[in-house]
Order: C-alpha cells, then structure tokens, then sequence
C-alpha cells in the first residue's frame, strides 16, 4: 500500500473519528484505525464494538491495498508536521513508514484481517433530514442523560421517529428534556430508540450548523447516520424508554415569567454558596419578586432578589441549581418560563419562542 495525502486532508478526518478509538485495549486492533487504499480513495475506519466510525477521502492512489495503523500515533504526527505538508504513507509487511520533508516514521501495523467489523444494518426506517435539525434536538436535550445509571436505558437519548416528526428526550430521573422538530420522516409506524451516551457524543461532533443532508437508517439493534464522508454507527441500548408523556406536567396558574440571562446570572450568584454536594437553592415566590436563597454546612448564606413577572400563589420550593442552569445554557432565547403546581410539585420550563422544547426538574427537600 502506498500513497501520498496532504496533512490536513489527513488530520481533519482523523480528528472526527479518533473519538471511536478503543481507550482500554480489550483487543490490539481496537487502538488501530482500519486504512483501505482503493484506486481513488481511502477509507479511515475507527471502533470500539460499541460505535464505528468511516470516513471517506477521495484521492488518487499509487498502491491499493490495506492494513491497520496505531490511531493515536497517527493523529499525533500529523498534528506535529507543518501546515500544507505533503505525508508519503508506505506499508510493507508489518511495518509502516511515514515520511514527510525530513521527517521519517517507522510504525508497527497489525493485519486488516484482525479489525473488528460490526454487524451489517438492516434498516427499519430510513430517512434524509437537514442536519441542523438533528444537531439542535442533540444539543437542547443532551445534557439530561444519566451518567453510568443502573437503570442502563437512562445512560442514553431516546430518539422517536414519526411521520413528519422527530423527537429528542434524555432523563437521569431528576430532571428531564424534550424536543421536537418537524422533519420529512415518511414512515409506516413510530420507532423509538436509544443511542448509547458515547455514540451521541461523537455523532455531535460530526454534525455541523447547517442544512446539509445526512441520511439516517434506523435498524432493530443499530443507527446508522451518513453525512459528507463520513458514516457513523453505532449499537442501540436494548431497554424500554419511561413514557415522558407521564412526567412532563400540564401547565399550572403558577407562572413566572423572566429575562432568561437575568434568571441564570441570579442563580449564578446565589449557587456561589450552596452546598458544593447537592447544589440546593430556595425559590421563593411573591407576585413580580423571585428570592433565591443558599446556604452550605458553614452557615454561610446567600440571599438575591429578582423582579419578575408573576401573579400566582405564594411559594416556596427547593431545586438542584445546576439543573436550572443547564437548562437555561442551551437556549439563546431572551425569555423564559417556569410554572409549578404547590410547593412539591415539578418545574416545568419552557421558552415562549421555542416552544417545541420543555424541561421538567424534580424539586428538592432543603
């Protein structure tokens, strides 16, 4: 195998795909990339069994052929050649050399015949939508998923394909996100799977602000989505979604209505003196003043005054600060929502110029 490729032709590639890499080595090949030369292109592939990432570089070649490269290594001396370098890429046996200007790399491969390959997909549903789309449900409700949760269906984002709509919802089970967006979903009856919590963060990565195209095939144990050069795969969490419908309460008298940055940065100031475990502060609620207050287990206290927009019952209810905080991060909205029942019911969020997304966060006891 032999061709020559320019770095950044190279290194952008790499960089997307990188992510897919096995970190714990279970197998040799796993911390190699899969490199296919062809007569007028190569193909990078990265996985870990979980996920698989392919990218695509068209190019001529001077030999086709195949082997595996150690991922990390590669990455790593193509971000330390020159910008606009040319890289000559040779394999022969199981040595691979490297060379560029007056540079020389000597690196050890293993066979393509020892790369793992995930099973074939047979798509149930498959789709085009503007990838913008598909970013902006991922970004507006990522952060709620459960971090190594036993409940292992909740350590993901349950994605539900309609006719004509897609939805996003993650949950750990204290606070949870929805959104919808309209997309030419044309299929026979709704799906509902779960992408695992890596293979939405890489997927992320590949997904640009834009309307471009991608193409997603949804299968019964993978999703597959192909957009410009690159295909990602990834495994699906085999479990049931809770039903979110169940959760996301109607909307109460209780509303309070505010400027979202003037919410967040009042948080901001109160959290400074919550306690750094539970991150707990007070909302108390009179017609038109917000009052948030903190304390930790030095007594030290925190007390900030809002005006606000509200005509409900007097409250008083405890939430994770953080949480309020996430939710008022993935939005450039300029205002937002809140409304709750009594004093131990959930909050419910929203923003009026978007109203396609909801937040649901489950009071605390302070």
């Amino acid at each position: 195998m032999k061709f020559q490729i320019q770095r950044e032709d190279l290194l952008n590639p790499l960089q997307k795909i990188i992510g897919a890499v096995e970190k714990r080595q279970t197998m040799p090949a796993l911390s190699n990339i899969l490199v296919k030369a062809e007569k007028e292109q190569i193909s990078l592939t990265a996985t870990d069994l979980e996920i698989e990432l392919v990218t695509t570089i068209n190019m001529v070649v001077d030999e086709p052929g195949e082997t595996t490269l150690p991922a990390r290594k590669l990455l790593d001396i193509s971000k330390a050649l020159p910008n606009e370098s040319k890289i000559d890429i040779q394999v022969e046996g199981d040595k691979a050399t490297i060379k560029s200007g007056r540079s020389r790399f000597s690196l050890a491969t293993l066979p393509a015949a020892d790369f793992p390959a995930l099973e074939s997909i047979h798509g149930i549903a498959e789709f085009k939508l503007p990838q913008n789309i598909l970013k902006e449900l991922i970004d507006k409700t990522a952060f709620a998923m459960a971090l190594q949760d036993v409940r292992y269906y909740l350590n993901g984002l349950m994605l539900e394909v309609n006719s004509g709509m897609l939805r996003a919802v993650a949950t750990d089970g204290h606070r949870l996100a929805y959104c919808e967006k309209q997309a030419e979903c044309e299929i026979n009856e709704m799906k509902q799977v779960i992408v695992p919590r890596k293979g939405i963060q890489e997927l992320l990565r590949l997904l640009e602000d834009n309307d471009a195209e991608l193409m997603m095939v949804i299968g019964s144990n993978h999703i597959q989505v192909e957009i410009a050069g690159f295909k990602f795969t990834s495994k699906l969490i085999d479990g049931r979604f809770p039903d979110y419908n169940r959760v996301i309460p109607e909307d109460s008298k209780n509303v309070l209505t505010a400027d979202r940055e003037q919410l967040r940065q009042a948080l901001v100031r109160a959290s400074i003196l919550s306690n750094e475990k539970y991150r707990g502060i007070r909302l108390m609620l009179e017609t038109n003043l917000l009052e948030l207050q903190a304390q930790n287990p030095d007594q030290e206290e925190a007390d900030v005054e809002l005006e606000i927009d509200y005509k409900g019952d007097s409250l008083e209810i405890g939430f994770n600060v953080n949480y309020m905080l996430d939710v008022l991060n993935v939005t450039d909205s300029s205002m937002v929502q809140a409304s709750m029942r009594d004093s131990n019911s959930s909050c419910l969020m929203t923003y009026p110029d978007h109203q396609d997304c909801k937040y649901v966060i489950m009071p605390m006891r302070l």
